[in-house]
Order: C-alpha cells, then sequence, then structure tokens
C-alpha cells in the first residue's frame, strides 16, 4: 500500500466513532486552545465581557466558515487579576469543540481542514466596545499525531533508543474502569481488558489521578479527589503502541447511556516508568531491615555486681 493511500484510510479512519471494551466508545472531534491578546499592548480597567466575546467568535465562525457552533462548545475564562496583567498579557483563554463533522466536505482532508480552521482563526480581529483583540490559537500536542511521533523519533534517535512502546492517558473518570457494584475506584482487571483492544499487554498501571484539572479548577473547589485516573499501558509491539496513539490522539471518549464525553490527555512516557518502577521497588527491599528473630542478634547482658560476688 502506498503512504498517499495509508494517509487517506487513516484520515477516513479519524472521523469514525469506535467501539472499545466495557461499553466505551472512542468519539471524534475537534478541538482548538484559544488565547486572546489585545492587538495591541494595553492596559484594561476591567475584565473583558465572556458572553460578548463568545457571541463574536461564534458569530464569525457561522458567518466567515459556514460552521455553527453551539454556545456550549466553546468555553472561555477571562483574566480577572487585572492590577498583576502587564500590558501585552492575555486577557482570556479557553477552548473550542467541534463535535459535528459530517458537514466536512468529503474531498477535504480532516487534518487539513482543522489546519485551514486554525489558520483562520488566527487570521481575525475581534471588535469588543471599541477595542481590538487578536487570537492565538493551537492544535493541543495531544490531539496531533504527527507532532508527537516527530517528537518520539527524534528523542529515541537522540538517546539511541528502541521505538516507544508505552502510552499514558489522563484525564478518564475512574468510575468508567472500575468493577461494577464492587469499587469507584479503577481495576487492573478492567482496564487490562478495555486496552487489551488494541494489542498484547506487557505492563499495566492505573492510578487515582488527583492532579488533573488542578491548574483549570484552582481555587473553584470543584475538583472531587479521585474523579480522574491516570493509565500507564506498556505494549508487547511498538506497532500496537503506534497504532494505540494514533486512534486516541483527536478523540474524547464516551461511557454507554452517559453524555459525559471525557476530554482525557494522551502521550508517550519517555522515561522508562516501569523500569524505574520496579528500581524503586528494589532499593525500598533492599533497605528494609529484616526483624525476624532469627535474624536479630541476641543482645547480651552484664550481670550485676552482687550476683558476680556470689
Amino acid at each position: 500500500m502506498s503512504e498517499e493511500k495509508r494517509k487517506e484510510e487513516e484520515e477516513e479512519e479519524a472521523l469514525k466513532t469506535l467501539e472499545i471494551e466495557n461499553g466505551l466508545r472512542l468519539v471524534p472531534r475537534v478541538k482548538l486552545n484559544l488565547v486572546i491578546y489585545p492587538s495591541t499592548p494595553l492596559t484594561l480597567s476591567h475584565p473583558i465581557d465572556e458572553w460578548k466575546t463568545r457571541r463574536a467568535l461564534i458569530e464569525f465562525l457561522h458567518t466567515s466558515l459556514s460552521l455553527t457552533l453551539p454556545e456550549e462548545d466553546l468555553h472561555l475564562t477571562r483574566n480577572k487579576n487585572l492590577k498583576k496583567r502587564k500590558r501585552d498579557d492575555p486577557v482570556a483563554a479557553g477552548t473550542l469543540r467541534v463535535w459535528d463533522l459530517s458537514s466536512l466536505p468529503k474531498e477535504t482532508r480532516f487534518v487539513e481542514w482543522r489546519n485551514r480552521l486554525v489558520e483562520n482563526l488566527n487570521a481575525i480581529e475581534l471588535n469588543l466596545e471599541g477595542v481590538k483583540f487578536k487570537l492565538a490559537v493551537t492544535v493541543p500536542v495531544s490531539d496531533d499525531f504527527d507532532r508527537m511521533k516527530k517528537d518520539w523519533e527524534e528523542h529515541s534517535a537522540s538517546r539511541s533508543r528502541r521505538e516507544p512502546d508505552t502510552v499514558v492517558l489522563r484525564g478518564v473518570p475512574s468510575r468508567w474502569f472500575a468493577e461494577p457494584r464492587v469499587s469507584s475506584k479503577p481495576s487492573m482487571l478492567v482496564t487490562h481488558t478495555i486496552f487489551s483492544t488494541f494489542g498484547k499487554i506487557r505492563n499495566l498501571n492505573v492510578a487515582e489521578d488527583n492532579e488533573f484539572g488542578k491548574d483549570e479548577n484552582e481555587g473553584s473547589g470543584d475538583l472531587v479527589s479521585g474523579l480522574y485516573c491516570k493509565i500507564v499501558v506498556q505494549f508487547d509491539k511498538y506497532k500496537d503502541c503506534n497504532d494505540a496513539m494514533r486512534v486516541l490522539c483527536g478523540r474524547s471518549m464516551q461511557k454507554e447511556g452517559s453524555r459525559l464525553k471525557a476530554d482525557y490527555e494522551v502521550s508517550w512516557e519517555k522515561d522508562d516508568f516501569f523500569r524505574n518502577s520496579r528500581n524503586e521497588r528494589e532499593e525500598k527491599k533492599n533497605s528494609t531491615v529484616s526483624t525476624k528473630p532469627e535474624n536479630v542478634r541476641a543482645r547480651r547482658f552484664k550481670k550485676p555486681r552482687h550476683l558476680m560476688q556470689e
């Protein structure tokens, strides 16, 4: 199969919803990170109006790009601390998600369409209450498979390492990987069943991830302990790792019967997670002093003087 044909098939696959184990499916979508700056450095007397900014962006997408975006799919958070803000600092940041990809022109490749969307958004200028703002729009690293693949190829070449075989997934709900009616904590058995969809697994680690989303929820009090889990999967073959990464990129996870779509982060593991974990266990084992009776040397006590005289 030619490289061109393979690319076409991969891009067609990127637009499909994929069913995996345990009632889970991977739903395709476009996710973009947005940062809003003033067109020229300025000092603001009050935060920008989030609703007006959101409406202006949605209107631009509809009129200029023929893209209809529900308001709930554009999330913005304004910079409220104007005293600490410098004149050229951003005034707001957020994310844009496109779930309905059915309107994409059949002759247009998905990645090309996404890149063109980024270019068009980077070129616009918003006029809000007489003040002009510009956008900085990027594709998240965990949504850009080609970028990650290039990154790991350069990393492997610089360290003379083998091709990566380990996937790291963060931001999926713990309860989706738990054993029903047993525990709400993620289960190794359930997680192994789910990821075996992609190939034979050599090593697996799953644990609660209380750090995920901490920055976004800082000060809100909304982050619940144990809500998310972090999964590290080492495959037997590089090809299975590669295929899993490609499938997980640019998608969100959804559970059957749930409206929630989990926006996870996927990456490849650089630091020999399982080897380091084994070394830590060995070091801990070797540093533990045995307290078994047979390993404890008998302590000799000196007789009192009055007994020695006898």
